[in-house]
């Protein structure tokens, strides 16, 4: 376990998921989710409502994008301990920023089928929270460069349009800073995350984490759940052309 980690809001007896764990859990509901957005979106009867709550009917389409929702806040709770536990912080960034590059042209295909698309992939919204981690951590006693630095940085955000946009940049920011307060950030964070209510389930696993690295260990492992995201929505697209 590490040596600080802060308190759960759930008893420690629960606290049983290592950072594999969680990643695991990441992967799995982004592949739901875009597996909706590629496939089941022109599949018709993944479109028919299953069951109705009120007046609102739910769609295999609508469940597995709601379980989807769950990604997003894991991710970025992972790219906090990664930037915190990390050896080399000018790589992790370094590696970001390539995937960011490397994921562009299959997020575009995902939804256009073309080379371009309005919005830019999520690694680049990870990777201004990481710019945004580094400039906390650098200009910590000078908070006029810090506040500047944030700022320039929620500018580029709204202006790149990435997903989940300037409140996803937001949204880790607030993460970090409140990473010693578990409780405040799952309040803080579903709070922040009302417009997308079915993501404040992700803090349940996220407070269940038990500050152990787990079974991902190693250059290949690490680099898998890297390679995962372009990889994984390639195989969607493709998928898509040779079935629809």
């Amino acid at each position: 376990m590490t040596e600080h980690l802060p308190p759960s809001f759930l008893p420690s007896r629960f606290q049983v998921l290592s950072g594999s764990g969680l990643k695991l859990i990441a992967i799995i509901t982004m592949l739901i989710d875009h597996t909706a957005a590629v496939l089941l979106s022109i599949y018709p009867p993944a479109m028919t409502p299953l069951f109705y709550i009120g007046d609102r009917g739910y769609s295999a389409y609508r469940l597995c994008r709601d379980i989807g929702r769950i990604a997003f806040p894991i991710f970025c709770f992972l790219l906090i301990e990664g930037f915190l536990h990390t050896r080399n912080r000018w790589r992790y960034g370094r590696n970001l920023f390539l995937f960011a590059l490397i994921s562009e042209i299959p997020w575009n295909f995902m939804f256009t089928d073309t080379w371009t698309y309005v919005k830019q992939n999520v690694f680049f919204t990870l990777f201004l929270g990481y710019l945004g981690f580094c400039a906390i951590e650098h200009f910590r006693d000078v908070s006029w460069k810090q506040f500047l630095c944030l700022l320039a940085l929620l500018f580029i955000s709204i202006k790149l349009n990435a997903d989940y946009g300037w409140k996803g940049y937001v949204f880790l920011l607030l993460m970090y800073l409140l990473r010693e307060e578990k409780a405040m950030q799952a309040i803080v964070g579903s709070c922040w995350l009302s417009y997308e209510w079915k993501a404040c389930f992700a803090f349940l696993p996220i407070n269940m984490y038990n500050g152990k690295r787990g079974f991902v260990k190693g250059k290949i492992s690490k680099y898998f759940f890297y390679v995962f995201y372009p990889l994984h929505i390639t195989i969607l697209v493709i998928l898509r052309r040779l079935l629809f």
